[in-house]
């Protein structure tokens, strides 16, 4: 009798793919990308299709494991199923063509992604970006390389936060020790898809983002599509991330 091994063979990425590949349910995946719970309608709007073709691709990743759905009195609301989910999205942003800006609305809505926005729940953008780099300054963070290779061959780091960074956490409101037991990977990188460079992941680059939108450090965007990933880094914010963390932004 042959043994069935411990660890899988391989993983069929095809499945997945074949869900992402549809322009209407992609469009579907982006939209809830910024982890906030959306009605059909909403969806279906933001796709640009009816609400019945809406339904008939919400149900295809429902049964694919893309996304969940909560049932509050007579609505349901979806999100995607899981931080996997919107990494694997923003992954392959980086090997997608980019969508050409044909009006100023559009440019609006890049420079705003760009400078600050969500990758699932932590920041990303030029901000994201910039923080992670001021708290590797600052000594907050150290590196350790997992032995993977990312972009431009850099070592794929994962972080572990050092006497000074507790420190400093805490004053800020995140307590490192009570995140860290958490059951998601504590602190990574991903890399991002307008900066190509590093920004923090993890249940450490969600308890930081978390705190910022607490203290009023960063705010949603306001507009109706895209704006939904961007957030504004507040007047206090910049205050805030300058003497907190060391991070310029103009």
């Amino acid at each position: 009798m042959t043994a069935v091994p411990e660890h899988p063979y391989d993983t069929d990425i095809a499945p997945a793919a074949a869900l992402m590949a549809d322009p209407t349910r992609a469009a579907i995946l982006r939209a809830l990308l910024p982890d906030r719970p959306l009605a059909a309608g909403e969806l279906a709007r933001m796709a640009g299709v009816s609400a019945a073709t809406a339904s008939f691709h919400l149900a295809k990743l429902l049964d694919g494991g893309m996304i969940a759905v909560a049932r509050q009195g007579r609505h349901r609301y979806y999100r995607l199923a899981g931080h996997e989910v919107a990494t694997a999205i923003e992954a392959l942003g980086l090997i997608s063509p980019a969508l050409p800006v044909r009006s100023l609305r559009q440019s609006r809505e890049a420079a705003a992604l760009a400078q600050a926005r969500t990758c699932y729940d932590h920041l990303a953008g030029r901000a994201g970006v910039e923080l992670l780099d001021a708290m590797l300054r600052r000594r907050y963070l150290t590196q350790e390389p997992s032995g993977r290779t990312g972009w431009a061959d850099t070592p794929a780091a994962r972080f572990e936060v050092t006497g000074a960074g507790a420190k400093a956490l805490s004053s800020f409101g995140v307590d490192a020790g009570e995140v860290r037991r958490s059951r998601r990977h504590f602190a990574g990188a991903c890399i991002d898809w307008t900066q190509r460079r590093w920004h923090l992941n993890g249940a450490l680059g969600a308890a930081i983002t978390s705190r910022l939108f607490e203290l009023g450090w960063i705010d949603r965007g306001q507009g109706k599509t895209a704006r939904r990933r961007s957030v504004c880094v507040t007047p206090a914010g910049l205050e805030g991330l300058a003497c907190t963390f060391g991070v310029d932004l103009p």
